[in-house]
């Protein structure tokens, strides 16, 4: 029920934020200046710009709190509910407060997961179990394949996430570096085989790119993010379960040498990080 809620919370609080930025501007060309809604345009229309810049500007991580925003929110909440209270209409600021209320949710409650540190089969220093994928031409692929060399499994979302991409995006620019330590690169998502085939054309390097159909390896590493896609995407044709964002490496051996199961779906570790491990390796 949770991981539903939160399907739904992330497909409307943007629109309800457009919705009362828009209504902000038009009261105020309207009605002429009033500092209720002024503060109530600060905060609904820093939501809106924080979703807009997410899918044209995608960065690959963000902070936790994101203090710019919830700044500029917080003044805008305040100034709002402030100037209402001195007018005697503390109502009238019930659309401040409500923005405000889900940028928190937002924040603490939808960007989190919940138990990734009870996870037992990703554990540094076991063996990674043999996982059964599937390539963007749906060939099967079992990961035994890639014995021989370091491997960074990246598992993301789908290419509807635009800190995924970003992401992707990042570890592309070190593809040389990726090549001269001899490194699997292998990008794992449960989203249908043509967007991961259009992801591969995309960036055109030799990486790996598959598919893990119906979510099979994530469920079996402790990943499975039921409900994870945002209601609406699945008229796009993907599936409403995913896969949380995890980065397993693995030494020559299939050995984990590090994970991250970020508790946050908006904090991801730097690609530097990756080759740190890895050299670190190579000189034990």
């Amino acid at each position: 029920m949770n991981a539903i809620l939160k399907s739904i919370f992330i497909a409307l609080f943007p629109v309800i934020a457009l919705y009362f930025s828009i209504a902000s501007i038009v009261s105020l060309i309207s009605n002429g200046v009033s500092y209720p809604q002024i503060g109530l345009l600060v905060s609904s229309f820093t939501i809106v710009l924080f979703f807009i810049l997410l899918f044209l500007k995608p960065v690959a991580r963000t902070s936790s709190n994101l203090k710019s925003y919830t700044l500029f929110i917080s003044i805008g909440f305040l100034g709002s509910v402030l100037s209402n209270s001195l007018n005697n209409s503390i109502y009238l600021a019930i659309p401040a407060i409500g923005l405000f209320l889900g940028w928190v949710l937002y924040l603490k409650w939808y960007s989190v997961f919940t138990q990734r540190k009870e996870n037992m089969i990703i554990r540094v220093g076991e063996k990674l179990p043999r996982l059964e994928l599937e390539d963007a031409d749906k060939n099967k692929v079992n990961t035994s394949k890639f014995t021989g060399n370091p491997s960074i499994y990246l598992f993301y979302r789908g290419n509807w996430c635009p800190l995924c991409m970003a992401q992707i995006q990042e570890i592309a620019t070190q593809y040389k570096e990726l090549q001269k330590r001899n490194i699997n690169m292998v990008f794992i998502s449960p989203q249908p085989h043509g967007y991961t085939k259009s992801l591969a054309k995309k960036f055109e390097i030799h990486f790996n790119y598959l598919v893990d159909k119906n979510n099979k390896v994530a469920k079996q590493l402790q990943i499975f993010s039921k409900n994870g896609i945002p209601m609406g995407f699945q008229v796009l044709g993907y599936d409403s379960n995913t896969v949380m964002p995890t980065v397993i490496i693995t030494d020559s051996n299939e050995k984990i040498i590090f994970a991250d199961l970020t508790d946050n779906y908006r904090v991801r570790p730097e690609p530097e990080t990756f080759l740190k491990i890895i050299d670190q390796q190579n000189t034990l």
